[in-house]
């Protein structure tokens, strides 16, 4: 089958599910083709069944304020279709990506092109719930030949939000099991610690929702029962806020900011514990890599998190805010080697088992043989 494949080339989790899935398919036997407007930060074009298709939006004095990349991706999603030939288009992100592979949808025809959207969360909760985008976002996912929502969470707020009309599959993200087990031979973590120290990890795009600043907060807390660092993965609108108050605070010398890393296993390998205190998570891809990494997630009981993580059995829920919750869970962990030790291999026994590339890849490609009444 030809497939195309249309997301965010960032370090999102909707960019890196889309990545990966592109990557397993073509692992597969399928064709697939990227299209975005950059190549995705995990994409591997080492395979020749993977092509990358850049959208480039033209620069005129007219268009100076507001290039209109939608039409852009719009055009580069016909031309896709029209000489690989695509099977199927599955876009990543409701904004701009559904309502133009739609578009693409109208095009083409009398060509078939059915259009499966995915829907990761901010889509539908952020910029599709503005006034400014509801009725184009509302618009995308029912015309859309079917749509999956990464958690069940999603796709009860999408069903409230958008007062979609259409059916919703929930298909979770994924992790591929041979790549997080390759990892563990290495020091991963370990390598920021000095000696005594336990080590904690934060993983995120630094966003307000992501609420880093009470990440930094628990970590305060517990560092003055144990010797311990942090490491700071990724970058955001939030860095400069977090970082300017670890400065304030004189606290610099035991937090590690390390930016953005495609292969995040580098750095969960050999971790203690994971925290991600999100206002909102649609599903919580951070929190099954660590999970996965067999370090045990303490992190707010928002969203799709429940669906992810088993709380007191792979790591802890607390309330949104709770940062003394989720500092004395932390604690709890730091001071109970054999329950920690667990719950980490609990939480990496049910990332592999619920939660695997293969059992959910097959689920999309079964969902694209529905849609194309192709084998």
């Amino acid at each position: 089958m030809r497939i195309g494949i249309s997301c965010y080339p960032t370090y999102g989790g909707s960019g890196i599910v889309a990545t990966e899935l592109a990557m397993a398919l073509a692992a597969r036997g399928d064709e697939v083709h990227v299209i975005s407007y950059a190549l995705p930060s995990r994409l591997s074009l080492l395979n020749s069944r993977i092509f990358f298709h850049e959208v480039v939006t033209p620069t005129y004095p007219l268009f100076d304020n507001f290039p209109p990349y939608s039409l852009a991706l719009t055009t580069k999603m016909v031309e896709v279709a029209r000489h690989a030939p695509l099977d199927v288009l599955h876009v990543h992100y409701a904004i701009p990506n559904a309502v133009s592979a739609v578009l693409a949808r109208e095009i083409m025809a009398p060509q078939p092109l059915p259009v499966v959207t995915t829907l990761h969360g901010t889509d539908v909760t952020l910029v599709g719930n503005d006034p400014n985008y509801l009725e184009t976002t509302r618009w995308g996912v029912n015309q859309s030949d079917a749509v999956t929502a990464v958690s069940e969470s999603l796709r009860r707020t999408t069903v409230e939000q958008l007062g979609t009309r259409s059916e919703i599959h929930v298909i979770p993200n994924f992790i591929d099991p041979a790549r997080f087990e390759a990892a563990r031979q290495f020091a991963g973590a370990r390598r920021w610690a000095q000696k005594g120290e336990r080590l904690l990890v934060h993983i995120s795009n630094f966003r307000p929702v992501k609420r880093v600043l009470d990440v930094i907060a628990t970590f305060e807390r517990v560092q003055k029962q144990v010797p311990a660092r942090l490491l700071m993965v990724g970058d955001g609108p939030d860095r400069g806020k977090v970082e300017q108050y670890c400065r304030e605070h004189h606290i610099c010398g035991s937090i590690t900011f390390i930016g953005s890393l495609p292969l995040v296993e580098e750095v969960l390998v050999g971790a203690d514990l994971f925290l991600l205190p999100s206002e909102s998570e649609s599903f919580g891809l951070a929190a099954l890599e660590a999970m996965s990494c067999a370090v045990p997630v303490i992190a707010a009981a928002a969203g799709g998190l429940p669906e992810v993580v088993d709380d007191g059995v792979t790591g802890f829920l607390r309330p949104v805010g709770d940062v003394e919750g989720m500092a004395a869970a932390a604690l709890r962990l730091l001071g109970d080697e054999d329950l920690r030790r667990r719950m980490g291999e609990e939480g990496r026994r049910q990332a592999v088992e619920r939660f695997s590339q293969d059992a959910v890849v097959t689920r999309y490609r079964a969902l694209y043989e529905k849609v194309t009444g192709l084998p």
